[in-house]
This record gives C-alpha cells, sequence and structure tokens, in this order.
C-alpha cells in the first residue's frame, strides 16, 4: 500500500522545481535590470510566460489554452532579445531551466496523485448479480443514444429502463430484494443519491454511470464522464472502495444542499438548458438592494449565528468552488466530514464582484464566504425552506437536520478510469502550488491520502 508520506524522488524533485524556481526568476530579473529597453519588455514577456508554462504544466482546467499563450509569450520574447541583442544562447539556457523546472514541479507533485488512486481503491473481481437502473430522458437521452440497454445485456447485467409512471426507490429496493449483488444507476445525481441510499441501506455495491447532465458525482469519483459505455465496466473486474453519502432530514444526498439563491435559481425553468446564463441573469436580482433577505439562519462551530445569509452550500466533503452552475469539485468523498460554506453580500457593489466571480468561474475568491467542516449542522427558518438537492428543486420543513455517513456506500469504477478528481489531481495540494512544493520538499504527508 503506498506511503502518505513522498518518496526520495519526489523530495529531490520539489527541491529542484523550487530551486529552479528562484533561479529562473533571479535570471530573468538581472537580465531585465542589465539591459533596458526592448530587453527589459522581452524579460517580462519571458517571466509571464514562464508562469502561465506553469500554470499549463499544473492546472487541470485550460492547459492546453494556457501552454499556447505560454508559447506565444515565450516567443514573442525571442523575437525581441534577437532583435534587440541577438542574445540566443542566453535565451535557450533561460527556457531550458524553465522547462527543467516545471518537469520537476510536475513530477514531485504526481506521486501524491497515483498514490491517493491505489491507496483508495482496492481490486475486486465481478460485481455477481447485477442490475441497471436507467432514465431514458436524463441528460438529454444519453441511454438511448449510447444503446445502454443492449450493452448492459451483453455484460450479463440486468437492465431496468424507468418507465413515466415507475417509481425509482422502489425498482431499486426489489432488485435488491431478487438477489442483486451490485446495483447501479445511469441517469442525473439526483437519481445517483436515490439508488445509492438503498445500495447502502442493503449493504451492496453501487456503480454510477454517467448519463445525465452534468454528472458530478462521476466527476469526483474520478469516472470519464464522456465515456458512458465504458462506465458498464465497473460491474466486471474493478476498483472498489467506500465513500460518504449527506443526509439532510433523514433524505440522502451524494453531492450537496444549496440554499437560498441558488435554490431560487434551481427552480427556474431555464436552469436546466442553460445554467451559467441563468445564474448570472438571475443573481442581480435575487441578491440586490431589493431584494429581500433569506431567512436562514445557522451556527458555526465558534457558536458565532450567520444571521440571514444569501446562499448555504452544504456538500458531502468540501467543495473547491468555482461556478454556481457546478461549484467545482472535491478531492475526497471520504473525509467523513460535511463542507459547509455561507454567502454574505453587502451591498451592490459585492453583487457585482459576485457576478464577476462567477463569470469567471472564481467564486471561491469571492470575500463574503465563510467556510467550515463539521459532522452535523442546522439551519434554522421561520417557514418551510426552498432548496436544491443534488441539483433539484424542492422544499423542505424547518429546522434542516444535515449529518454526514461516513464510509456508508460501497462504491465500484471500471479499473481504466482515472479514480481521482479534479480537485485531487490539480498539484500542489495547498494553498497555492508553491506550499504544496514546499510540503512535499519536507516530506510531510499528503493531504489527499490516509
Amino acid at each position: 500500500m503506498p506511503s502518505s508520506t513522498p518518496p526520495l524522488s519526489a523530495r529531490v524533485s520539489a527541491l529542484v522545481a523550487l530551486v529552479g524556481l528562484i533561479a529562473t526568476i533571479g535570471v530573468v530579473v538581472g537580465y531585465a535590470l542589465m539591459n533596458p529597453g526592448k530587453v527589459l519588455v522581452a524579460a517580462m514577456f519571458m517571466f509571464v510566460g514562464i508562469l502561465v508554462a506553469w500554470g499549463a504544466a499544473t492546472s487541470h482546467r485550460w492547459h492546453t489554452s494556457l501552454a499556447v499563450i505560454a508559447l506565444a509569450l515565450l516567443a514573442a520574447a525571442l523575437v525581441l532579445v534577437v532583435v534587440a541583442q541577438r542574445a540566443v544562447l542566453e535565451i535557450a539556457l533561460l527556457v531550458g531551466l524553465a522547462a527543467v523546472t516545471v518537469a520537476a514541479g510536475r513530477f514531485a507533485t504526481r506521486w501524491e496523485v497515483l498514490a491517493a488512486k491505489h491507496r483508495r481503491w482496492r481490486r475486486v473481481g465481478s460485481a455477481g448479480t447485477s442490475v441497471l437502473l436507467m432514465n431514458p430522458k436524463s441528460g438529454g437521452g444519453k441511454v438511448v443514444q449510447n444503446n445502454l440497454e443492449h450493452e448492459a445485456r451483453k455484460r450479463g447485467i440486468e437492465p431496468i429502463v424507468l418507465g413515466p409512471d415507475d417509481d425509482l426507490l422502489e425498482l431499486a429496493h426489489r432488485a435488491v430484494e431478487k438477489g442483486a449483488d451490485t446495483i447501479g444507476m445511469a441517469g442525473g445525481d439526483g437519481s445517483q443519491a436515490l439508488v445509492a441510499s438503498v445500495a447502502a441501506e442493503h449493504g451492496v455495491a453501487f456503480v454510477c454511470i454517467p448519463a445525465g447532465t452534468r454528472n458530478h458525482l462521476a466527476l469526483d469519483l474520478g469516472l470519464d464522464r464522456n465515456d458512458v459505455v465504458g462506465a458498464l465496466d465497473a460491474f466486471g473486474e474493478a476498483r472498489e472502495s467506500t465513500m460518504d453519502l449527506g443526509v439532510v432530514n433523514d433524505r440522502v444526498f451524494v453531492n450537496n444542499v444549496c440554499l437560498g439563491v441558488y435554490a431560487e435559481i434551481v427552480s427556474s425553468d431555464a436552469y436546466r438548458d442553460a445554467k451559467v446564463q441563468t445564474v448570472t441573469e438571475m443573481l442581480p436580482e435575487l441578491m440586490g438592494r431589493d431584494a429581500p433577505p433569506f431567512d436562514l439562519r445557522l451556527d458555526e462551530p465558534s457558536g458565532k449565528t450567520v444571521e440571514g445569509p444569501a446562499m448555504v452550500l452544504v456538500s458531502n466533503n468540501p467543495y473547491r468552488l468555482g461556478h454556481l452552475g457546478g461549484f467545482g469539485t472535491r478531492s475526497r468523498l471520504d473525509t467523513g466530514e460535511l463542507g459547509i460554506a455561507a454567502l454574505r453580500v453587502n451591498g451592490s457593489a459585492d453583487v457585482a464582484l459576485f457576478v464577476a466571480a462567477e463569470v469567471a468561474g472564481r467564486i471561491d475568491a469571492f470575500p463574503g464566504w465563510d467556510h467550515w467542516t463539521d459532522t452535523t449542522v442546522e439551519v434554522r427558518s421561520g417557514s418551510p425552506i426552498a432548496a436544491g438537492i443534488d441539483g433539484e428543486s424542492c422544499t423542505l420543513d424547518a429546522p434542516l437536520r444535515f449529518a454526514i455517513r461516513p464510509g456508508a456506500l460501497r462504491v465500484r469504477i471500471p479499473r481504466h478510469s482515472p479514480g481521482v478528481s479534479p480537485a485531487a489531481s490539480r498539484p500542489g495540494v495547498g494553498r497555492s502550488t508553491i506550499v504544496g512544493l514546499g510540503r512535499i520538499a519536507l516530506g510531510q504527508p499528503s493531504g489527499l491520502i490516509r
């Protein structure tokens, strides 16, 4: 079983990356000071290009675009240097130093991703008697488009296609009572949560087939969301682990429950077809000066009461927040803790800043968040509370009592799946990539595995 402590190769690579980064910055700054004018501009281009190249190497998002931008900046720097000083050798050495730095940093930070995968997931044999429930309407008809019923039968999996009047919970219970060892769901996250609750209740294994629209659970399990048919391989020889389940007033959720602004947005008919656009259009109205405050109250672990937040997000394990339309991803699904975030907005300036953060996909950068983790939390109100549970709109009676069920669900994924979420696969876990490298160089245990 892989250790949570970085191996010597990763520690040395992290040290090389840190020293190389310092050396690169020193060379660029020194060269710029000694060679003003065009070379100063070239040095600036070089420096920014190197930083963007580092981002391309260590980011799970936009890495191709960042790489193109980095190449353009470095090419512009090279042209300027050649024109100004004809210093081809110097620029080649600098680019080489930057390349070594980026390569060493990436090698150092990738070990924990692989260790996390192999530590969390154990190899298992065939799933035994298997049943796959399918919602033919989810994800614009992915079940039909991928001919999942036929593909399931080919693999010895009994397919059950939901009809208009079928009760999903009843079908799932019936499948287990008839002897299913493993039960799967091809549909959206709301359906995944219902079937997962049945699997957890009966102690059978669960398989997530990403046939919904967003497939957030599949993303955080480390599945390839574009390979719907390939996900069926989880019923054969596969990898298995356990994950936590969130509960609100005895209702299970696999991703999150959102109250306040987002709950209102989810209830909009336009949300399903145009999530980001609907969010940005409705936010100013729901959070503006004339918008009534939300009647929500909850307590932080310190005892402080959060009164009337614009939004409350309670998640099954903490998120790295991105867009309201997708929230982001979770590094782990087995910490045994709820992620809790309350949003405070004061005035029109804050509304504008929050909308800008949403458009940029960085709502985590907005300063009005209070974040904490806990095993339970209660949200109080004087009336029933509108909620978005795993993206599904509903209304719940107050108070809302949230809890976490650690390791409640046995879950299987194909052996060929990545097995880690984008949040976990982003190298350099810590407040920044530099902090992550420093932690690895010092031999400190990884935050991704335990």
